[in-house]
């Protein structure tokens, strides 16, 4: 973290005559408008996708894309109204993670359905805290540190490079244009042969190690190699750090003694990474959570002090630049203070009629009390995390974990032991969806806030944008959830049939809520996790007071936690970045090489984000998961070894090209 508190304090001038950016098209009726088009659209198949394989695409870049194309046809467009269009879609895009929370509600027989007005008021009042609670971590993270933020950077880059309206950087653009289509066309056809079945999505070897055994693989996508020339080495040699632990260290001594003598043992080395690894990781990012936050506290609390000192100077008169203007303080702090209300009258109505109505005024209270505290703490974490390695990449049901584990603990001590413990479960889950939907948008609002810096975007109108894609994704998320529950089921919940949807995350929480309740979860892993965080802690204080090197612990805990198959793909990005970026050094122009590489990386991430839309569409259109494959499973030795070739050939076309379009220049 860098030391500085940011531009907000200097932006507030004594001379009302001190130079500021004047007023430009921004948050306009079409911006909002095409917005909530393309939020219908991309909620809608983010849902699909999420409960089917519990992944879901980030909708930010392609928003830009679509706006652009859109915009431009408008002689008065600016770059600054294609960035509300996006910050709309991507919010609502990203909220569609509360699929990671309320099937458990189904999936533990507690609800039938999704009742529309009370999931969309959970959803949206969750969504707003969310945007409430980011505002003042927008200092602290964004403007005051030196967070990649590679998905934000990534975004404005995109959207400087389609902004017609500047003629000053027209030559430079089009070649970096020319490199995001490059980029892009590499990454799409990746994914496209990929949905063929032609090629691997990803490949992993499990093998035997010592008396256990443990598996190697990663990801077959160039969106992950975009994502690490971005975030750059520190961040790729800790989660590879963080990767040695889980699957050298920690998997072959929680297998050993399992591993048959022959046979398949990628089942019981899987089983093993779900049930215990991953729970361990988890406690590493609770500890690396906790000390991230005690590090953030500092310039959170400077954030919130030059936030009030520029709402002071802007009622005083005084000239503040745009680019400094927040939603005021008092505003928040009110409107925050005030969700608590709706936030009380969904838990009662949740409680009342129930075994659990005699602790009703207790668990409301606590509930609110959790809320605000644990809410303003996961909102800084997902922050944090999200400027590390992106907010598409964050394991924000690693979160999820921490939140339900520290939920279900309060709610255990108020209630005693002679309470129902499906009605526990159920309250708190319900509890934590209203968290979760904090840290769902607070990894992603911050993500859009950096990009609005780097492109002049007022941010108070930003966060009021914000708050319109909370709103529209809330609209759409509960009849797709429920579309999804009638048309498949959920895997685990009563009257589940063959083909019921798998929503993994949802299924984890579910079954951490019930071991607590049920005294049945190992908090023998959490407690392994936490005190390998320690130890990474000290040892990251120890580098960073005695050389220029770090090992950010939250982002070892996120290696740890997270699939192998993204673990190792962001370090090679971020090698392959190293690497480059030390050739652009011995350029003529270092700096303007290395924004040509950028340029590159957020092509990859552009070229299978737009796939992943088209994908989600044809998924939803057909219910197929595999509705572009052309061969069967017969085909799947080959295509591994296609998937291979293709993808180290087209990682090493995309370098090279980038090294000849940038030499003419060097």
């Amino acid at each position: 973290m860098s030391s500085s508190t940011g531009t907000g304090s200097a932006a507030v001038g004594t001379d009302p005559a001190a130079p500021r950016r004047s007023p430009v098209r921004e948050f306009t009726f079409r911006a909002v408008l095409l917005g909530g088009i393309i939020t219908l659209v991309f909620t809608a198949a983010n849902v699909y996708l999420g409960l089917r394989v519990g992944l879901t695409f980030a909708t930010s870049i392609p928003a830009a894309v679509i706006s652009m194309a859109i915009l431009r046809n408008f002689q008065d467009h600016t770059i600054q109204e294609n960035n509300i269009v996006q910050t709309i879609a991507s919010a609502a895009g990203t909220l569609s993670a509360i699929i990671f929370v309320l099937p458990g509600l189904i999936m533990v027989g507690w609800w039938q359905g999704f009742p529309y007005w009370t999931t969309a008021s959970v959803v949206a009042i969750g969504g707003i805290l969310g945007v409430t609670f980011s505002i003042p971590l927008r200092r602290a993270l964004v403007t005051g540190s030196d967070l990649p933020f590679p998905e934000g950077v990534a975004a404005a880059e995109v959207l400087k490079v389609g902004d017609t309206q500047n003629q000053d950087s027209a030559e430079e653009n089009k070649t970096g244009l020319r490199l995001i289509i490059l980029g892009s066309i590499a990454s799409a056809v990746m994914s496209i042969i990929t949905a063929m079945k032609l090629a691997a999505s990803s490949v992993s070897s499990y093998f035997r190690l010592g008396p256990g055994a443990t598996m190697m693989g990663g990801s077959l996508s160039l969106a992950l190699i975009g994502v690490g020339h971005l975030v750059g080495m520190s961040v790729g040699a800790a989660m590879i750090v963080g990767l040695i632990i889980s699957y050298g260290v920690l998997m072959p001594l929680r297998t050993s003694g399992l591993i048959p003598a022959e046979g398949d043992i990628s089942e019981i080395v899987t089983a093993t990474f779900s049930s215990e690894v991953r729970f361990i990781g988890a406690g590493t990012m609770a500890i690396a959570a906790v000390w991230t936050l005690l590090k953030i506290i500092g310039p959170i609390i400077r954030g919130i002090k030059e936030a009030l000192a520029s709402s002071r100077a802007r009622h005083d008169g005084q000239a503040v630049d745009l680019t400094e203007r927040d939603i005021p303080f008092p505003i928040v702090a009110g409107v925050t203070l005030a969700s608590m209300l709706p936030v009380g009258l969904l838990l009662w109505l949740f409680v009342k009629d129930t075994t659990i109505t005699h602790h009703m005024t207790g668990l409301i209270a606590l509930s609110i009390i959790y809320t605000l505290l644990v809410g303003l703490i996961v909102a800084s974490i997902c922050g944090y995390m999200a400027g590390l390695i992106g907010s598409s990449n964050s394991p924000i049901s690693g979160v999820g974990i921490i939140v339900v584990l520290s939920a279900a603990l309060l709610i255990k001590v108020v209630v005693g032991g002679e309470a129902d413990s499906t009605a526990l479960v159920a309250y708190t889950l319900f509890t934590a969806s209203v968290v979760f939907g904090i840290a769902t948008i607070s990894n992603d609002n911050l993500q859009d806030l950096k990009t609005g810096q780097l492109v002049d975007a007022t941010p108070w109108k930003q966060q009021v944008a914000l708050i319109f894609g909370v709103i529209f994704g809330s609209a759409i998320i509960p009849p797709i959830m429920e579309l999804m529950r009638k048309g498949f089921g959920f895997a685990g919940a009563p009257g589940a049939g063959p083909d019921a949807l798998a929503a993994p995350q949802a299924a984890l929480l579910s079954s951490v809520a019930e071991g607590i309740f049920g005294d049945s979860l190992d908090w023998g892993l959490i407690g392994l996790g936490a005190a390998i965080g320690v130890v990474v802690i000290i040892i990251n204080e120890v580098l960073s007071k005695s050389s220029r090197y770090s090992l950010p612990p939250l982002a070892v805990g996120m290696g740890m936690y997270l699939p192998a198959s993204l673990t190792l793909i962001i370090p090679i990005g971020a090698a392959l970045g190293y690497v480059y970026n030390k050739w652009a050094d011995k350029q003529a122009n270092p700096q303007r090489s290395k924004r040509m590489g950028v340029l590159m990386a957020t092509g990859l991430i552009v070229g299978e984000s737009l796939f992943g839309v088209i994908n989600a569409g044809i998924i939803a259109a057909t219910a197929n998961g595999d509705a572009l494959a052309v061969v069967g499973e017969s085909f799947a030795g080959p295509a591994q070894w296609i998937g291979i070739i293709a993808f180290v050939g087209l990682t090493a076309l995309v370098y090279s090209r980038l090294k000849k379009v940038d030499q003419p220049q060097a």
